[in-house]
């Protein structure tokens, strides 16, 4: 996902734009010296991560989140030198990886610097699905993600440490209401047939035991933006018009014909259509963000039985 083509004339212009930051900034101290500000200057490439840091880092940390709006469909994002400007003043920097912000690793290499802490969390996540990059929809993994977030934040800021180990446990002790409603859903309706119109939510449906009938090779062109086999569409379609699939569960983010032809083909054999999201709505935190689509998971799946 994410695979976006950068005009070189953009990357030498930003590029630019962020060493002259740096002549004029100068050094600083390694990843271990007391910051001279009272805060941490975190940049997270998604506000999924973004928000975690500030529940983690409380009044110790400033966190900028380059991906935010839900409304915008994450595989057309554009990078610019704003965006490098931001960057370059990271103390922390924190991206997905695994292929899914790629833009963020070129902005990266246009700003060297050695004090700056880079925290990638699919290569951390222990969660992992066959060419699926969407660790953090993993409770398990968000889990990880967050004690590695942690360490840093005590690395940058060790007379803090205290206070960012009470911060990630009263986070993770918060997981358990989403990792209980899981649970519930699992008890009530493992087994259940239901349609996805992209790999994102894999990472639920796996330990909530629901069998995903949309063929993968359909899920996984859609997450990279390609068109999907023909195949694979009329086998999402049968499904669907033939009451194959209880539940439609499909990424807002992730808008195609071919996905809007399934969510009216379920809404014509009123099929109920779970809605999903890759960005975090405004308003949420990644906790209420991920139990309320479990909601509204539950409630699809209730009235479908």
């Amino acid at each position: 996902m994410f695979k976006m083509r950068r005009s070189s004339l953009w990357l030498a212009f930003s590029f630019a734009v962020v060493v002259l930051l740096s002549a004029c900034s100068g050094s600083s101290g390694g990843p271990g010296t007391p910051s001279s500000s009272t805060t941490i200057n975190v940049v997270a490439a998604e506000n999924f991560y973004g928000d975690i840091v500030k529940q983690l880092g409380g009044s110790h940390v400033s966190v900028t989140s380059i991906i935010s709006n839900p409304n915008v469909d994450p595989h057309q994002y554009e990078s610019n030198a704003q965006t490098a400007i931001t960057v370059s003043k990271a103390q922390l920097v924190i991206e997905n990886s695994g292929g899914y912000d790629d833009w963020m690793d070129k902005i990266l290499s246009g700003s060297p610097n050695s004090n700056r802490l880079l925290l990638k969390a699919f290569d951390i996540a222990q969660v992992k699905l066959p060419e699926n990059e969407h660790v953090w929809y993993s409770i398990d993994n968000t889990a990880t993600i967050a004690q590695a977030i942690t360490n840093d934040l005590k690395k940058l800021d060790a007379a803090d440490a205290a206070t960012f180990d009470s911060n990630l446990q009263a986070f993770k002790q918060s997981l358990q209401a989403t990792q209980q409603k899981i649970d519930a859903i699992k008890s009530k309706f493992a087994g259940t047939p239901v349609g996805l119109t992209e790999t994102i939510y894999l990472y639920q449906t796996v330990p909530l035991g629901l069998t995903v009938l949309t063929p993968f090779e359909f899920q996984k062109a859609m997450a990279e933006g390609n068109e999907p086999p023909a195949d694979t569409v009329v086998t999402a379609e049968n499904q669907i018009n033939h009451h194959l699939i209880k539940v439609l569960i499909y990424n807002e983010q992730t808008v195609t014909p071919s996905t809007t032809k399934l969510q009216n083909d379920a809404r014509a054999q009123n099929i109920p259509i779970v809605p999903v999201t890759e960005t975090m709505p405004p308003g949420k935190t990644y906790q209420t963000w991920m139990l309320d689509q479990l909601n509204t998971l539950e409630m699809a799946l209730q009235s479908a039985k």
